[in-house]
């Protein structure tokens, strides 16, 4: 394992704490630009998010209807009932996106699909660089302000669905995420800029309260004045 992801590990809680642990819950309440887009109806309700550590699952509860969630993995997405039954489904839904651009309207799957993997990513970062077919490597640092962040560059497998294969991840002084780089493939590819912090401890591990996405230049800085998603968290359970 390279030093400065040893170091990353360390400061989130530690590998070995976390491997400990098989699932993680927490609050959210999310807006932004990126839902009007999509055609999307978006509420400041605050809902549900589980995923699990180790493989890449996630629920939100509730969706659509009150007593409704998501069941994803990356080659599923289902809507169900909280009793299990299945309201709507689809297979493969990575393939539902093709020729999709920024502006191409989403059902309620592609928005559970979207959410699941993006919140899985969120939740499980940096813990999920260590995962069997994740590749990593240090990149040149990012300049923030009078900072310098030093830079991972994560290589996604196959079987782990994200925003793009490709996705770069900036660490201040304190070891902990500050920035996340990527482009949205669903979404015609956009490049983002998402800054993390009001860092949160719960169970000895340290995890962002806040996330906003930013629509990103070709400059790789943010464009502030296009917040595409904002994310609120908090209560955040390990069990």
């Amino acid at each position: 394992m390279i030093e400065l992801l040893q170091k990353v590990l360390d400061a989130h809680g530690g590998l070995e704490r976390w491997n400990s642990f098989t699932s993680l819950k927490a609050t959210i309440v999310t807006g932004g630009e990126l839902w009007g887009i999509k055609s999307v109806s978006q509420d400041t309700v605050p809902r549900e998010m589980t995923v699990s550590l180790h493989q890449q699952r996630a629920s939100v509860t509730p969706f659509g209807k009150p007593d409704w969630r998501t069941a994803f993995r990356a080659d599923y997405i289902a809507i169900e009932t909280t009793q299990g039954e299945i309201v709507r489904e689809r297979s493969n839904p990575r393939e539902s996106f093709a020729g999709h651009v920024m502006e191409t309207p989403w059902d309620p799957l592609h928005r559970a699909y979207f959410s699941g993997y993006a919140m899985w990513t969120y939740l499980t970062t940096p813990f999920f660089m260590a995962m069997q077919g994740v590749s990593v490597s240090e990149i040149a640092p990012w300049q923030e302000g009078g900072e310098i962040w030093r830079g991972l560059r994560v290589a996604f497998p196959d079987d782990i669905a994200s925003h793009s294969r490709f996705q770069d991840f900036y660490f201040a002084d304190d070891f902990l995420l500050h920035r996340h780089d990527y482009h949205v493939d669903v979404a015609g590819g956009f490049a983002a800029a998402q800054y993390v912090g009001e860092y949160v401890e719960a169970q000895g591990f340290r995890f962002p309260s806040q996330r906003r996405a930013y629509l990103r230049g070709a400059d790789l800085q943010p464009l502030r004045e296009r917040l595409m998603v904002s994310i609120d968290l908090s209560d955040f359970r390990l069990s």
